[in-house]
């Protein structure tokens, strides 16, 4: 995620707490645990808070996610509940939720006020944050402008970083799977299990459930696509910029339990029991130290039965309809070229420096404009390449739409220009209607013509597993040849990047050892 102008957060966080206590009236819901009782705001029925597994604490610190306690009486569902444990890394990021804790299991569901005629489909949106941040609170994954397309939208937490993705051979040997890590891909099944139970209760389809993330939460929809305890679980598949099929990828469970053990011995604790022991903003600030590992998904043997590129290319994944792609400036050029001005002496230099003998067959594949050739190279070794993958493998199994979004974010409200292209993380607010709910830009019209075409797009394919619809251009699947990649700006439109070649380069470089 990348951030936004800090000096002016303190604004928006005022603005949405002035926001988040609209008028209201009562709705209450019986569920797996008991009865809660959410908010009509502005025709939505709001639930914030829902627990959807018990507080993994004490014992359950690393264990899969356990059932939910029962309450009795009526449990108040109309404020967020904590957050999960992280540091504070991202300035774009402003939570509603009192706290982070570990206790943090909890979903939040958007529906509209009215009963439908029949079920409505589901959306389950994962936040991104690299997997050691992010929340369901932020207000640019609000739900209410979906539940105003009847739809049942819903935002899940999961454990992050070392709480979520830790691996240690300890943690393996008391397991009956003999795997370990990945305790935050299981709370999101675990959560899409709850979604499957209870939607229904929220007016819900279980049988028509889309899930969707931005970054770490795009990661996680193309590793719940493969994880066999997530089988059956949704219909519907979006990923905003991110899989688990680019460079770093899901390393084996060796490596990732070395990591773990040198993280504890950082530490001085030595076995498993002080692991658990030890106090949780410990381990929370150990983890933000330079020389610490990073925590993320892990080819386990159990969650992950298998490498995520072995799984696609054979086909094993959910063969749902997927809809994904990327922005166009995921990635500055100053980030491959030392925040420098981009001159072809020192893009030629960066290729060498990257790629030795074969720099020129790269110079070749980014033989245009340096500028746009730095910032895409940039974006293709971090993010973009391993989108690229997934779409391209998955189209060989079911229907797939590719994007390319271009609308840069506005100046904003304090007068900083608008951005030169589209960053990392700038269309969720489009996507999700929930420009408002940002205070940081001047939103145009031309922005809000934007969001209502990619809203659109997104509710039609959450809805019947298609993007297209009355008043839209047209958006082929990634299966025609041709103008098939819908470019997603003030003027959409389908067309051909001709971009092929230099995936195809980066393929080659991911498979050598």
């Amino acid at each position: 995620m990348k951030s936004a102008s800090a000096g002016i957060l303190l604004a928006a966080a005022a603005t949405i707490a002035q926001a988040a206590a609209p008028s209201t009236t009562a709705a209450t819901v019986k569920i797996e645990g008991g009865r809660i009782e959410g908010r009509v705001e502005d025709g939505v029925r709001a639930f914030r808070g829902i627990p959807f597994a018990a507080p993994p604490v004490g014992a359950l610190r690393w264990q899969a996610p356990q059932p939910v306690r029962p309450w009795q009486g009526v449990r108040q569902a109309g404020d967020f509940g904590n957050r999960c444990l992280q540091l504070p890394l991202f300035s774009d990021m402003v939570f509603r939720s009192p706290a982070a804790s570990e206790d943090c299991l909890y979903v939040n569901v958007w529906a509209p006020a009215k009963a439908a005629a029949k079920k409505l489909p589901v959306l389950v949106y994962f936040h991104g944050g690299g997997l050691v941040t992010g929340d369901g609170s932020e207000p640019r994954y609000e739900g209410a402008a979906m539940a105003r397309q009847g739809i049942v939208a819903l935002t899940v937490n999961y454990r992050l970083g070392v709480f979520g993705f830790l691996a240690h051979p300890g943690l393996t040997a008391e397991s009956r799977h003999k795997a370990s890590g990945n305790y935050g891909l299981m709370d999101q099944a675990a959560a899409l299990a709850w979604v499957k139970k209870n939607i229904a209760a929220f007016g819900g389809d279980p049988a028509q459930v889309t899930i969707a993330g931005e970054s770490a939460g795009s990661y996680s929809v193309s590793a719940q696509m493969i994880m066999p305890m997530s089988k059956g679980l949704f219909a519907r598949a979006i990923g905003e910029s991110g899989s688990v099929l680019g460079r770093r990828g899901a390393p084996p469970l060796a490596e990732a339990e070395q990591q773990g053990v040198a993280f504890a011995q950082s530490l001085g604790l030595a076995t498993l029991q002080d692991l658990r022991a030890a106090p949780a903003e410990a381990l929370l600030q150990a983890q933000g130290k330079p020389d610490a590992p990073r925590f993320g998904i892990v080819t386990d043997g159990h969650v992950l039965d298998r490498a995520p590129l072995d799984s696609y290319t054979a086909g094993r994944q959910a063969p749902v309809p997927l809809l994904a792609g990327w922005n166009s400036q995921e990635m500055h050029a100053g980030a491959i070229l030392d925040n420098q001005e981009p001159t072809p002496e020192r893009f030629q230099a960066v290729l060498q420096k990257f790629y030795g003998a074969e720099a020129a067959e790269a110079a070749r594949v980014y033989d245009y404009d340096v500028a746009d050739a730095a910032r895409d190279l940039s974006g293709d070794r971090w993010i973009v390449y391993g989108t690229w993958k997934w779409i391209d493998l998955h189209a060989k199994a079911a229907p797939t739409w590719r994007y390319y979004y271009t609308r840069p974010r506005p100046a904003t409200v304090d007068g900083q220009p608008a951005a030169a292209g589209a960053v990392h993380s700038a269309e969720i607010e489009y996507a999700m209607s929930n420009l408002d709910g940002n205070k940081v830009y001047a939103w145009t019209d031309d922005d809000r013509a934007v969001s209502r075409t990619m809203q659109a797009y997104f509710a039609n394919f959450i809805r019947q597993g298609d993007p297209n619809g009355a008043g839209l251009p047209a958006w082929p699947r990634v299966s025609r040849a041709g103008a098939n990649v819908m470019r997603l700006d003030v003027q959409s439109g389908a067309y051909d990047p001709k971009d092929r070649a230099r995936f195809e380069f980066h393929d080659r470089q991911f498979a050598r050892p």
